[in-house]
């Protein structure tokens, strides 16, 4: 790793600045996280979590009691909170960015959209469906993939989209870790603050 993506470098680079990773149920946000902190010297956020600690409920019971529109203010009250913060990793809700007063919080940090590509999510969500509510539904397969169409125009907004392979969570935060660099702009001025290459 050069110089200019050490971890100690890359950490004065941003500034403070959260990082957002956002994608589709099941692409590995939460389980990225604490591996992306660790190495940025970063502090750890999972937002559904803090949604469930705050509400005392599990998502799946809020989205059966309050329904999607309710849950989405929650998640928008819980980001606003969370975005008052700096030098966090935040793993969101795979929603969260339909919401385009969310993206006011996601920008003014860094997004990273993490994409492992729909046979790959539906073969972890087989393993592994969870209280995820759109499990619970008929034709899950087909709402799923009606799903990631719809958020697929979000998510190709975010400053840096990581194509998720076979790696394991550890592997995909190194990704991570060696293309920021790539859309931190740096600036002539040392003392001016460096911006992202959006």
């Amino acid at each position: 790793m050069t110089e200019l993506s050490s971890p100690n470098s890359l950490k004065q680079r941003l500034g403070g600045r959260n990082i957002y990773l956002v994608g589709m149920m099941g692409s590995g946000k939460s389980s990225t996280g604490p591996y992306l902190a660790e190495g940025l010297g970063y502090g750890w956020v999972d937002s559904d979590k803090v949604i469930e600690e705050v509400c005392g409920q599990s998502i799946s019971t809020i989205f059966d009691a309050e329904g999607e529109q309710g849950f989405r203010i929650v998640e928008t009250q819980v980001l606003n909170e969370i975005g008052q913060h700096h030098t966090l990793i935040v793993a969101t809700g795979g929603g969260l960015v339909t919401k385009s007063e969310n993206w006011g919080v996601l920008h003014q940090g860094i997004v990273v959209w993490l994409d492992p590509g729909v046979t790959s999510l539906l073969q972890r969500l087989r393993a592994n469906p969870g209280e995820r509510p759109l499990f619970q539904r008929d034709n899950p397969v087909d709402a799923f993939k009606l799903l990631y169409t719809q958020r697929e125009k979000f998510y190709v907004e975010a400053d840096l989209h990581v194509e998720v392979g076979e790696e394991d969570p550890e592997g995909v935060a190194k990704q991570i870790l060696l293309k920021l660099p790539s859309i931190i702009r740096s600036s002539n001025d040392p003392g001016a603050p460096q911006t992202i290459a959006r």
